[in-house]
């Protein structure tokens, strides 16, 4: 049987990637900010402030679900939407600790910017 290539990474990098995997897309961040923005879920349809169709919107809350980064749960007619706090929590911690490492790496001779 043949292994996935990213089984050949470990675990915090495979995650660590599928959450940067979702971040990948303006429509996307534009989501989480507005989420993020709100004390409640958010009841209705997210179509409504990303200027994108109905089904492309649909398929980015997917993807933000499929991460863990969004909850949403059925209420009648309409969707509640959340942040995930636990892991908003996760990925803001493992990013600082990614970045931290990164950042004390020596991978040039000058530290210009």
């Amino acid at each position: 049987m043949s292994q996935a290539k990213t089984d050949l990474f470990d675990s915090d990098l495979q995650e660590l990637a599928q959450l940067f995997k979702a971040l990948g897309h303006p429509a996307r961040l534009q989501i989480l900010t507005f989420l993020g923005s709100r004390d409640t879920c958010f009841s209705g349809d997210i179509t409504e402030i990303v200027p994108l169709g109905r089904t492309t919107v649909n398929q980015h809350i997917a993807e933000l679900k499929k991460a863990g980064l969004i909850k949403g749960t059925i209420h009648g007619t309409k969707t509640n939407y959340c942040l995930n706090p636990c892991v908003i929590e996760k990925l803001n911690k493992i990013g600082i600790d990614f970045c931290a490492k990164l950042q004390h790496a020596n991978s040039c001779e000058t530290k210009e910017c």
